[in-house]
């Protein structure tokens, strides 16, 4: 395990309390790093149906026809297209931006992109801290083991 510092602890050394102490702080670690890690693979989802939603349903035909717009995931309302090469983009805290559909959909392909590198580091980071979780259990339950073998002994 490395300190904030970047000096090693060598675990082995420290008490059952510690121990169990930095054990915990693993666990919560992972649980928020898989939390994270679902929250990115969401957005990630939403932005690809983003582009499917511009691919299969903005096109010359449907200009003048009647269409539902989405206002959020479970709402939408009934509109009309007036101009299929332009579309509206939510680029974030609540501001939207008229885009081409070429430009959305590089918008779009660009946020897919970063999330999936986003998704792949942050995978790395939960592998290293559940291979720190397991060195740890092993090391923990080596010492209760000694702890335990110690004291029938000496009974």
């Amino acid at each position: 395990m490395a300190t904030p510092k970047g000096q090693g602890v060598d675990i082995t050394s420290l008490s059952l309390q510690q121990l169990s102490q930095v054990k915990k702080q693993f666990e919560d670690e992972i649980t928020h790093l898989t939390n994270s890690f679902s929250q990115l693979r969401a957005a990630q989802a939403r932005f690809k149906e983003c582009l499917r939603s511009i691919e299969q349903g903005v096109s010359g035909k449907t200009k003048g026809k009647p269409i539902l717009v989405p206002l959020t995931a479970s709402l939408y309302v009934p509109g009309t297209l007036s101009d299929p090469d332009k579309v509206i983009v939510d680029v974030g805290t609540g501001f939207y931006v008229e885009k081409t559909t070429k430009d959305a959909n590089k918008f779009y392909d660009g946020k897919v992109t970063e999330l999936a590198t986003n998704l792949k580091a942050l995978e790395k980071i939960i592998q290293e801290k559940t291979d720190g979780l397991r060195l740890i259990e092993d090391v923990l339950r080596q010492k209760v083991m000694a702890q335990n073998a110690a004291a029938s002994a000496s009974s």
